[in-house]
């Protein structure tokens, strides 16, 4: 069974409720005492997605480069996620390869049929800073001109991902298709986890028009 953990800031008290017509479990929704600050509806622009183990398969007997690997595989049901997303988002890769700038990404993601997908790719080789910090963030963000908070993340690395997501400004999506537990002393949380792509447009459409505090 689905399951997706959505966390809708600033509405009421903690409660679980079910909502006819979708296609998850159920919908956490956390009180954080906002009072009366200023709302403003949010409109995600751009999606931005992990490389290794989130879009592609890391195979740990290859080292080097992934686009010399003798063999590549795309994430299970991540092509289809792309196709899907592609005409409404930005889509953008981001990576912490350090041994592949963004040509090489290219050549790896055309081996799998993914390169049509993504508007644009950034690599720790290229921008010489990596996830979790914020100016990796910060730099790929404003090469596409989008402001944080119209930005989804997704990716497996809870550290790397979500926590450099969340201090970014960004939302943030767990991709945990394996349920591991989340770290006992994660600071921040996911404003969604999905255990597989199907799960992710009805995620981003959800957070797309969500109200978030000014």
């Amino acid at each position: 069974m689905s399951y997706i953990a959505l966390l809708l800031d600033n509405v009421m008290p903690e409660r679980k409720i079910a909502i006819p017509g979708y296609y998850f479990d159920e919908i956490i929704i956390n009180w954080r005492g906002a009072g009366s600050r200023r709302r403003s509806r949010v409109t995600i622009r751009a999606v931005m997605f992990d490389w290794g183990d989130t879009v592609m398969r890391v195979f740990p007997e290859y080292s080097g480069p992934m686009a010399h690997w003798p063999r590549v595989e795309p994430i299970h049901g991540v092509m289809e996620a792309l196709e899907s997303l592609r005409h409404r988002y930005e889509l953008v890769l981001l990576s912490n390869a350090v041994d592949s700038g963004a040509a090489l990404v290219i050549d790896a993601l055309e081996r799998v049929g993914l390169d049509r997908h993504f508007h644009a790719v950034f690599t720790a080789r290229d921008l010489g800073s990596m996830k979790p910090d914020p100016e990796f963030f910060r730099v790929a963000l404003k090469e596409i001109e989008c402001p944080p908070e119209q930005a989804v993340m997704v990716g497996d690395d809870y550290s790397a991902d979500i926590i450099g997501a969340k201090k970014s400004g960004m939302w943030a999506v767990w991709f945990n298709p394996t349920e591991k537990e989340k770290p006992d002393n994660a600071e921040l949380r996911p404003d969604a986890t999905i255990r597989g792509f199907d799960e992710l447009d009805g995620v981003v459409s959800l957070l797309s028009g969500r109200q978030r505090l000014g």
